[in-house]
C-alpha cells in the first residue's frame, strides 16, 4: 500500500511541474535545465516504477504462493520514496538558479545540492535493490495461504496453484444451481411468479 501512495506523491509532483512547461514563458527557460530531467524522472520513473511496484506486491503471493516480509517491504517502500524525492527534488531548485543566473549551475550553494542529488541516489539504488533481495528470499523462505489479504475478489478465492478448468468447474456449479434455483427444485427457493 505504501508504494501506492508513493506513485501518487511522486506522480503529482510530476504533473504539477508539468503545468509550468505547458506555458511557452516558462518553458522556453526551463527548456535543456534540471527541470526537465526532475519532472521526466518523476513522471515516468517515480510514477510508473512505484506504481508496478505496487502491483508486484500485491500480486506476489497469488502468482507465487509466497509471501514476503511485510516489514522489510515497508521499509523498502519509504527508503525508495525518500530517496527518490532527495535524488530529483534538488534539481528543481539548481534549474531556477541556473535560469536567474545563467551560470550553467556554478551557484556557491549549488554544490551541496548536488551532494544531495548524488546522496539520495544512493539511497534510490538501496530502496531499488531491497525488494529485489527480499523477493528472491521468499521464493524460498516465505509461506502464505491462498489469500493473505482477506481480499473478496474471485481470483483470490481459489486455490495458488489451480487446476486447469478450475473456472469452467465454478461456473458449471454456479449455473447448475441458477437453474435449480428457477426450477423451484432447490430448498429455500422461491420463484417469483408473474400475474
Amino acid at each position: 500500500m505504501l508504494y501506492a501512495f508513493g506513485f501518487i506523491g511522486l506522480f503529482t509532483i510530476g504533473g504539477l511541474t508539468g503545468v509550468f512547461l505547458g506555458s511557452m514563458g516558462m518553458d522556453i527557460h526551463l527548456t535543456e535545465t534540471y527541470f526537465i530531467v526532475a519532472h521526466f524522472h518523476f513522471v515516468m520513473v517515480g510514477g510508473m516504477l512505484m506504481a508496478y511496484l505496487s502491483g508486484v506486491h500485491f500480486w506476489w503471493p497469488k502468482i507465487t504462493g509466497r509471501m514476503y516480509p511485510e516489514g522489510v517491504s515497508k521499509l523498502a517502500a519509504v527508503i525508495t520514496f525518500v530517496g527518490f524525492v532527495l535524488t530529483f527534488f534538488p534539481q528543481f531548485i539548481l534549474a531556477i538558479w541556473e535560469c536567474r543566473g545563467g551560470t550553467g549551475g556554478i551557484h556557491r550553494s549549488s554544490r551541496v545540492l548536488n551532494v544531495f542529488s548524488s546522496a539520495g541516489a544512493s539511497v534510490l539504488g538501496v530502496g531499488y535493490l531491497l525488494p529485489l533481495l527480499y523477493l528472491t528470499w521468499s521464493l524460498k523462505y516465505g509461506r502464505c495461504g491462498a489469500n493473505p489479504w482477506q481480499a473478496t475478489g474471485l481470483e483470490w478465492q481459489i486455490p495458488v496453484t489451480a487446476a486447469d478448468g478450475e473456472f469452467r468447474r465454478h461456473a458449471d456449479r454456479d449455473a447448475r444451481g441458477l437453474r435449480l434455483r428457477v426450477a423451484g427444485k432447490q430448498k429455500g427457493s422461491e420463484v417469483p411468479t408473474v400475474g
